[in-house]
């Protein structure tokens, strides 16, 4: 028999196997559920982004920051590149979805974003 820990969804279970040339006639061993830890605390929201009335321009998708083609205090008008990603070898264009003033940029060329990550902020 051999005794392991699994995790599922979160949650550590006791398993003991017992080692079997075949299914048939493997016995039923019990479970022993171990309580998880305490869940960790939300993240907070990044500092200097969140404005009141801000709006995020966000990654479509993950990938390399190529080129921010907006500093602070531009004016921005829907539909305009504000970045450049490198999302699976090609260039993906990121384009604000409304009008607005750029208040702060969250990325530098070179870095890597996951999707839904903030790239610029407006105003």
């Amino acid at each position: 028999m051999k005794s392991y820990t699994v995790t599922v969804n979160g949650v550590a279970y006791d398993v003991t196997v017992e080692e079997n040339n075949g299914l048939a006639g493997m016995p039923v061993v019990p479970v022993t559920r171990i309580p998880a830890a305490a869940p960790a605390a939300p993240a907070k929201a990044p500092a200097g982004g969140g404005a009141k009335g801000s709006k995020a321009v966000e990654a479509g998708a993950a990938g390399k920051v190529l080129k921010v083609d907006v500093k602070v205090g531009d004016n921005v008008q829907s539909g305009q590149t504000v970045a450049v990603l490198e999302v699976m070898k090609m260039e993906t264009p990121i384009v604000s979805s409304e009008n607005g003033t750029v208040v702060s940029i969250e990325v530098k060329e070179g870095d890597t974003v996951e999707a839904g990550a903030p790239l610029v902020t407006l105003n």
